[in-house]
């Protein structure tokens, strides 16, 4: 964790009193454009965190007449707050090759996969490199962090994200470039702590997870889609090694409060993906399952069904969730508000 003096060469969070955020890196005689003017780096750096600047005037040697609303943006005098970006802030700002997990679904990870210092964690899909910054900042230079990327090109963008964050390149983390069957088959058996999988089909890849990962060791899977989500799920209790999958979502919701006027925003971050959780079980032993009931069928096809099985399915299902005595009660309230409106 840095601190002191800001210095060149760092990243930067620069705030108007609208709440709308500039991350940018330092750099002697550089400048950063705003909508209200230039901030000049010189006026940041040797400073201290907390500080306020003041936008200068932008030079421009020629106008556009036909839109003459741009000439706003060359007016200095507006303040920004300098602070170091919290990771979070880093995360979302940072160049991206590939689309980035967004913070609550991280800290979800880090969290439910009970990542902390000193742990040997093997990732797959670094992607732009936002989880690979947060595992790497979780497990600390005690612990380890493999990551297994398929693409070179995306594994530079992470490795170049890492490298700004830290100021230099994280010597706990071994990045390594190819296929997550191939690279984890050169890995030492049970040589690791936790597992992280970003990835299209990381049901395909759960007998070399499970190879590598510790008895006990916990297993995080991200996916977007609910046809990902079930198949990973069922591969998960088919494989019988891992424990009963735990599967969440989160959302994300801000709010305003500003005098009386205390309401949620009109946008929040929905829907960006599942979290599956299961644990590895000791070689040797299965894991155990929940007893359905035998009547209840999970698998058929609801199209393949009679009528009368069809009915009896759905009940099964669980599907109904009104009884027949509470369906007659609902009935005959309905049928007495009918009777008002005729007798009117």
């Amino acid at each position: 964790m840095r601190r002191g003096a800001l210095q060149a060469g760092e990243k930067v969070q620069f705030c108007d009193r609208k709440g709308k955020k500039i991350t940018e890196q330092l750099v002697p005689g550089g400048v950063t454009q705003t909508e209200h003017g230039l901030i000049v780096h010189d006026d940041v750096i040797g400073r201290t965190e907390g500080v306020v600047v003041t936008t200068v005037t932008a030079k421009r040697e020629r106008t556009d007449a036909a839109k003459p609303w741009k000439a706003a943006r060359a007016i200095g005098g507006w303040q920004y707050a300098v602070m170091r970006p919290r990771l979070a802030d880093y995360v979302l700002s940072m160049p991206r090759g590939a689309q980035i997990m967004y913070p609550k679904d991280i800290a979800q990870v880090i969290q439910l996969g009970d990542i902390r210092k000193g742990h040997r964690v093997l990732e797959s899909g670094a992607g732009s490199g936002a989880m690979s910054v947060n595992l790497l900042d979780a497990v600390g230079e005690t612990g380890s962090l493999t990551t297994i990327e398929l693409r070179a090109d995306f594994a530079r963008v992470a490795e170049a994200n890492a490298t700004l964050y830290y100021g230099e390149r994280p010597q706990w983390w071994d990045l390594q470039v190819g296929d997550f069957d191939s690279v984890a088959a050169t890995l030492q058996e049970h040589s690791y702590d936790r597992i992280m999988l970003d990835m299209l089909d990381p049901w395909n890849r759960l007998e070399q997870a499970y190879r590598v990962i510790a008895p006990g060791g916990v297993l995080v899977c991200y996916v977007t889609t609910t046809t990902q989500m079930s198949r990973l799920a069922e591969a998960l209790r088919e494989s019988g090694v891992w424990t009963e999958p735990d599967i969440q979502e989160t959302l994300e919701r801000s709010w305003k409060a500003q005098g009386l006027a205390v309401r949620p925003d009109h946008q929040m971050i929905g829907h960006t993906g599942f979290l599956i959780v299961s644990r590895a079980m000791a070689e040797g032993f299965q894991a155990l399952k929940k007893r359905d009931r035998a009547t209840k069928d999970t698998v058929t096809d609801i199209d393949d069904l009679t009528p009368q099985e069809r009915e009896a399915q759905l009940e099964d299902l669980q599907l109904r969730d009104i009884s027949d005595r509470k369906l007659r009660k609902v009935l005959r309230d309905l049928d007495r508000q009918l009777g008002e409106i005729d007798g009117r």
